[in-house]
Order: C-alpha cells, then structure tokens, then sequence
C-alpha cells in the first residue's frame, strides 16, 4: 500500500533561521516559505535527490506545531510522509485494521496541491504519519 517517502518534517520556531542552516552549512536548494492556512503552518521544502525535508513553522496561535515547540522549544521530527496511489482506499484500509485517522477523516490539500490525511501516532510506533496521494 505505502509508496516512496515523500518527506521527513521537522517544526521548527524559525522559518528563516532553519531554512539559512540548511541552505548555508549543507548546501541545499529550497522553496520559498509558503503559508498553510488550512493546517497552521508555514513550509519550506529541502529538495533531496531521493526525497524531501519540510520545515514547518507555526502560523497562528491555534497551529499544531506551536503544540508541539512548546513541547520541544529547539525543533524536532515532526511526522513522516508516504505516498499512496489512493488515499480513499488507503484510509478505507487503515481504519479497518484499526487506525486511527485524525481530523474528520476526510482528505485535506497539501503542500504539494494533492490530498493528505494524517494518522495518530500511538498506532504507529509513536510517529505521526502522513499519507499523500501520488
């Protein structure tokens, strides 16, 4: 069912600081900050040759990853994301087997413009997960 890593996600408390670490001590190429509104983040992608890094700062005071600094103040991991070639059935199928699919359950738009549906961690070694379509 899961296809290729998309992306490793990492909150941080600042964007532009986070993004100048990798751009200037790793050399890497990245997106220009993009707002979420939908999910309470700003992002910034780190293109790898085989995947992604997400930064993801908090936009507003309702966000999750503001949660999630106030926990962790420095940053940290903060989900992982798989493809799935349908995220209906890849949902359908997880919720049969027993996860727990957070939210509504409904698909939201992500980053990348494709539906995206987040798993509770606990069923999932303590990561949270993110599928996204392909």
């Amino acid at each position: 069912m899961i296809g290729r890593l998309n992306h490793v996600a990492i909150a941080v408390p600042d964007i532009a600081s986070a993004s100048r670490v990798y751009r200037d001590m790793l050399g890497a190429t990245l997106s220009e900050p993009v707002e979420q509104p939908e999910h309470g983040v700003t992002v910034v992608f780190i293109e790898l040759p085989n995947t992604k890094i997400e930064l993801l700062e908090p936009l507003g005071e309702n966000s999750p990853i503001a949660n999630f600094l106030a926990k962790a103040p420095s940053g940290g991991i903060h989900h992982v994301c798989y493809e799935v070639d349908d995220i209906l059935a890849a949902r359908d199928r997880l919720k049969r087997e027993g996860a727990r699919v957070l939210g509504d359950g409904e698909p939201k738009t992500g980053a990348h413009g494709k539906p995206v549906l987040f798993l509770h961690p606990k069923d999932f070694n303590g990561t949270l997960v993110e599928l996204e379509e392909a």
